[in-house]
């Protein structure tokens, strides 16, 4: 199959994303069902996504197909089709075309639009943002703006969810772009806010008052913003923030990524933190205010390393170089992606036919695995249906298929950015949890389980000042 051209406009649509899907006769022998004309199984799959494939893989087994969202997907259920679709040692799936459908009108080139070679290079050119040197940098910033927002949220009812996104932003506009909170980082917010819940929106064309033309407004005023930055930023030097590393990041022969490129790796980054972080975190504080022996021990884990509380009154920061000490803290993290993985479900597109489970899958055909079926597997878990982080000792992660738990991925895909995720957690979780007690107010949420996980009340929660 052909691939895509690194600086083709994304308002064209790439043939090869279409051209050679499998026909009905050559999916025939895989089990499955095709649902309701037209649409498929797909609002049977939106009203319960993880209800629809555990009743699939008990009716079907862990191959199977299904119709939805206008076309054929072969799902491979299990940590063996994790390992064998995330590691690919055969280079038999395209993360472009499998995401490229969904992402490319709003965040086209993006590192996991990309594929093999180009992928390598343009993700080690990246990686430089995530040496030491930024990481620390990042550490401090994280730490001054959520200390600053513990205060303004104060004691009392919090619906955390938003307050949590509203946050998650600001702290990307100080560590991620390196601008002060304000009307322009308001103004970046506002863009990326329209252009996440454009990727995911029902019409797909920028058709007058939808979400995809609001989206698509927002991509061309990041593409001006950031374009006109990275020239300035190479004209200057640079500086710490993640923006200014790919702005004046280099390939191995030391030349300078294109300016269009970094443009959109950018654009697709801080897409890709941003709803991300927002759920793994609001998962976390659900399971912690659920579960107050382990909200008590991270506590306790925390003051023994950071000495808690100052004179004032005031949580100490967590310093970079105490970020390993943590290990409870880290562990609780883990069993929260687990329970809740950010990204529920993963699709590909096999360039070539190969076997899995007993039956060929064609060249062409879209296939997905699924996180959080695995993360629920008691083949895998102890107790697959509590939170319980005991999971994540080095004995029992030792003991595990490496490919049981890929809330970030695995292979050349693993998340760049998930060291970044685990520091601006446990940075979250040092300036909040000395200053105070979370407990649930309004119930146990009901989740939205599909794109990114989030509770459907936006997690009401009572924060309880410790004295």
């Amino acid at each position: 199959m052909a691939t895509l051209a690194p600086h083709q406009p994304a308002e064209i649509a790439p043939t090869h994303w279409t051209e050679g899907n499998p026909s009905p006769d050559e999916l025939a022998h895989i089990p499955g069902e095709g649902g309701w004309p037209v649409v498929g199984n797909t609002f049977k799959m939106l009203a319960d996504p993880h209800g629809f494939t555990r009743r699939a893989v008990e009716k079907y087994g862990r191959v199977y197909k299904n119709k939805a969202f206008g076309g054929w997907n072969i799902a491979l259920i299990g940590a063996d089709a994790n390992e064998l679709v995330l590691f690919d040692r055969q280079k038999l799936f395209s993360s472009e075309q499998g995401w490229g459908p969904i992402l490319d009108q709003l965040f086209p080139r993006g590192l996991m639009l990309m594929d093999f070679d180009h992928h390598r290079v343009d993700r080690r050119a990246l990686s430089i943002a995530f040496k030491p040197g930024p990481m620390r940098h990042y550490s401090g910033s994280l730490n001054r703006g959520i200390a600053k927002r513990m205060d303004e949220w104060g004691a009392g009812d919090l619906q955390f969810y938003p307050a949590i996104k509203e946050l998650t932003l600001d702290l990307a506009a100080d560590s991620f772009i390196g601008i002060p909170w304000g009307p322009e980082a308001d103004r970046i917010n506002e863009a990326f806010v329209y252009m996440v819940q454009a990727s995911v929106a029902p019409v797909r064309k920028p058709l007058p008052f939808t979400l995809m033309r609001k989206g698509v407004k927002g991509r061309e005023f990041l593409v001006d913003y950031f374009t006109k930055e990275t020239h300035r930023r190479r004209a200057e030097g640079g500086g710490q923030d993640m923006f200014s590393q790919f702005a004046t990041a280099e390939y191995e022969d030391g030349s300078l990524m294109p300016v269009d490129e970094v443009v959109d790796h950018m654009n697709f980054l801080m897409m890709a933190a941003h709803d991300t972080i927002t759920s793994s975190a609001t998962s976390l504080v659900w399971l912690l205010a659920k579960n107050p022996e382990w909200q008590e021990k991270l506590r306790q884990e925390i003051e023994s390393v950071t000495g808690g509380l100052d004179a004032s009154g005031k949580a100490r920061d967590l310093a970079y170089e105490d970020l390993g000490k943590l290990e409870l803290t880290e562990m609780a993290f883990k069993e929260a992606l687990r329970m809740v993985p950010p990204v529920p479900s993963t699709p590909r597109r096999a360039l070539r036919s190969f076997e899995y489970g007993g039956y060929r899958i064609p060249a062409g055909a879209h296939v997905g695995i699924n996180a959080h079926f695995v993360h629920h597997e008691e083949e895998h878990w102890e107790t697959p249906h509590e939170f319980n982080p005991m999971h994540f000792t080095p004995e029992a992660v030792k003991a595990r298929h490496k490919y049981a738990w890929v809330p970030f991925g695995g292979g050349a895909h693993m998340c760049l950015g998930l060291h970044f995720a685990y520091m601006q957690v446990k940075v979250l979780m040092a300036q909040m949890l000395p200053l105070y007690r979370i407990e649930l107010a309004g119930g146990d949420p009901d989740w939205q389980a599909w794109p990114i996980p989030k509770p459907k009340d936006g997690l009401k929660v009572v924060l309880k000042k410790i004295s």
